[in-house]
């Protein structure tokens, strides 16, 4: 079966195409337009999709040598995400499926980055923990198989992604935050700064980032409102890594109550190299799997993939899959 992906669920146009479990090709048009505003501006991500979603998919067809006449399939993340931005990849999915008299079938945005780890890792075995961390969900989600998830425990405020965002504009950074905020921290002193990690101590798996951002302000207040660039190494540096450290005590804390010790971090934030030495060092008596970097952030790559999978278990697949911005794995 050959499967075209479309991903435009934020500020990222992609495209991809999948064959028999095989990613043939994946196209990622990033848009720069944003960076102004320091943040993902809504209405200019629906324009920028429209104006370049033809365009990707083409590249993506072009690269895998496959013909649209050839595809079986097309598969479209339909949630969670921002209204306008995924209306755009829904729309032109509908249409191209229907000129084509082809399936096509709406995808869950963070289902399609659990089954992403099995791209990188196709023996991956069930059931397994995923840590699912991008700028609107922290979650740790339990997977039993296809389809049957249980949510172990979630942020109680804001994301863990969101927090590296609003991080690196209190610090005067650029966009994306957690990439900027990695590269200040290059040889700063972790230690430097005492910022909280709320729900630290805590036996409930559940996070919190609130409190985190408003220190981090407060600090830079209390300096004027501009740190000194002596200063912004170690500030990064310690606000990093309260982050990380949140993130892998509430995963230990899942693996040790679900006694499950394979687990998956995907998401934008799986990108952060400090999260991945910190999990290879912490958790040594377990298997910590990560997909490569360019499957953490999103991408049309693992839409077909995913999508593969249900369309070959579906004799039929309508056309009038809805967009539903908050979408979530379970009820």
């Amino acid at each position: 079966m050959i499967v075209l992906g479309i991903e435009t669920s934020c500020d990222e146009t992609a495209a991809a195409v999948c064959k028999d479990g095989t990613v043939l090709s994946s196209v990622v048009a990033s848009q720069e337009d944003h960076a102004r505003y320091g943040g993902v501006v809504p209405e200019i991500a629906s324009r920028s999709h429209e104006r370049l979603l033809l365009e990707t998919a083409n590249e993506a067809l072009s690269r895998s040598s496959v013909r649209k006449r050839e595809l079986d399939g097309i598969a479209v993340t339909r949630g969670p995400g921002l209204m306008g931005a995924l209306l755009t990849g829904v729309s032109f999915t509908h249409g191209m499926a229907l000129g084509l008299n082809i399936p096509s079938i709406g995808l869950n945005h963070m289902e399609a980055h659990i089954f992403a780890n099995f791209i990188a890792y196709p023996e991956l075995q069930f059931p397994f923990l995923c840590l699912l961390v991008s700028g609107g969900h922290t979650q740790i989600w339990r997977v039993e198989r296809l389809g049957d998830y249980e949510l172990i425990g979630e942020t109680r405020d804001d994301a863990a992604g969101e927090a590296f965002d609003k991080g690196a504009r209190i610090l005067g950074l650029g966009y994306p935050g957690g990439v900027e905020i990695e590269k200040a921290a290059e040889g700063g002193n972790p230690d430097a700064v005492a910022f909280p990690r709320a729900l630290y101590k805590t036996d409930a798996v559940e996070f919190s980032f609130s409190g985190l951002k408003t220190a981090l302000l407060r600090h830079v207040e209390l300096r004027g409102g501009t740190l000194p660039q002596s200063e912004l190494a170690d500030v990064a540096a310690s606000y990093q890594h309260a982050i990380v450290d949140v993130l892998l005590s509430k995963l230990r804390l899942a693996i040790d109550k679900t006694e499950v010790s394979t687990a998956l971090v995907g998401g934008g934030v799986a990108a952060n190299s400090l999260l991945r030495k910190k999990a290879e060092a912490d958790f040594s008596d377990c298997t910590i799997l990560y997909p490569e970097i360019a499957l953490c952030t999103d991408n049309a790559a693992m839409i077909a993939f995913l999508g593969e999978i249900y369309l070959m278990r579906e004799n039929k697949v309508g056309h009038t899959h809805s967009v539903v911005p908050n979408l979530r794995l379970s009820s």
